[in-house]
């Protein structure tokens, strides 16, 4: 089998709750996301999904996205689709980094794989051990009333965990957790994520002032070695996300940071491929972790959704259905949330079908 041609597509994805905020007055309406599809010269056919948040969330913006893909798909024609380990060198000769850009291929990849042999990617990256996925959402950084309001709209349509986003002035953030914490239900997991928006001082007020609220504190530095001192001044577990890229990253998030858990975003790490080596490899370490992207829409969801099916269970935090949070949907609205609840698609590959209309006439074409 060999890749014949490729085409890309792209689209927006609008927030399905207004405004997405995060520390530092980051925020967004509608995300940009692109689309790939790999066509092979046996008829088979692979899609993959790239997004991102905003031009200053990560050191990657869409146009650069964009460019990366145009750079990398002329390398890719003539080759086996599903000798993976042959596409990350191929793509890795051509450029350095563009994590994001490559993710999107290696998904594709991961999708002709699985329906060449009839079997979900879940199959092929260790077996389904989970059928029900817990799911979080983040919970924008605004009011308290707002915050309160959104956690008990989408708890009431069975969301039991909540990401609420922090990292402008701490004493201000501790105050808006405490009262939407003491609003919510008994039941209701609860962690508070910075985006790397606080100084140390900041993180450190912070986490002090929420010391007896049982919670985790997602990224509240953006260097590790600032997070690891955080465990000096205060007993609350970390979660780190935007500083683990590479194993090395990974290593000094545990040793250093002590952190419990880590995010993997497969977006930023380099796709399925990447984010299942960092999954074993957490696992392996004793530690949690939530498995996500970037951005995305129903692709982005499906990918998701497989990585994090095939986890150990016991390692898996929770996982987000993107598609969930945005109001275009290109393959049916699938995977679907289900009373907070989610599950990887049992069909071959990714599981999803394209809805040709919704995505268009593809923005660049090679062969």
């Amino acid at each position: 089998m060999k890749i014949a041609a490729i085409e890309l597509y792209e689209y927006k994805l609008t927030y399905v709750h207004g405004t997405y905020v995060m520390s530092k007055g980051r925020s967004a309406k509608q995300q940009p996301s692109n689309i790939v599809r790999i066509i092979t010269d046996t008829g088979i056919e692979g899609w993959g999904e790239a997004a991102i948040l905003s031009g200053n969330y990560l050191p990657l913006f869409a146009g650069g996205t964009r460019a990366a893909l145009r750079e990398l798909a002329p390398f890719l024609i003539g080759e086996d689709p599903r000798a993976l380990n042959r596409i990350q060198n191929v793509m890795n000769g051509v450029l350095t980094g563009q994590n994001n850009a490559k993710s999107a291929f290696d998904i594709a990849c991961w999708d002709i794989f699985g329906k060449s042999v009839n079997l979900p990617v879940s199959a092929l990256i260790g077996g389904v051990l989970s059928t029900d996925l817990p799911i979080f959402e983040a919970v924008p950084l605004a009011s308290t009333e707002e915050g309160i309001d959104f956690v008990k709209r989408r708890s009431a349509a069975g969301i039991r965990r909540f990401q609420i986003k922090v990292g402008d002035d701490p004493r201000a953030d501790a105050a808006r957790t405490r009262a939407i914490i003491e609003a919510a239900d008994d039941d209701i997991f609860f962690f508070i994520d910075a985006n790397a928006g606080w100084t140390f001082l900041e993180a450190s007020i912070a986490m002090r002032a929420m010391a007896d609220l049982n919670i985790c504190v997602e990224q509240p530095c953006l260097d590790i070695a600032d997070c690891a001192m955080l465990g000096k001044v205060s007993p609350l577990p970390l979660i780190m996300d935007e500083s683990v890229v590479s194993f090395p990253d990974l290593y000094r998030a545990k040793y250093e940071a002590n952190a419990a858990a880590i995010n993997i975003k497969l977006g930023r790490v380099g796709g399925i491929s990447q984010a299942v080596t960092m999954r074993n490899a957490a696992q392996n370490l004793g530690m949690h972790f939530c498995i996500e992207d970037i951005w995305g829409g129903d692709l982005s969801a499906a990918a998701a959704s497989h990585v994090a099916a095939s986890a150990q269970p016991g390692n898996l935090l929770h996982t987000s259905f993107f598609n969930d949070w945005t109001e275009e949907h290109i393959a049916g609205y699938q995977p679907r949330v289900k009373n907070g609840r989610g599950a990887a698609p049992e069909g071959a590959g990714l599981g999803v079908s394209i809805d040709m209309r919704a995505i268009g006439e593809p923005v660049a074409s090679f062969s």
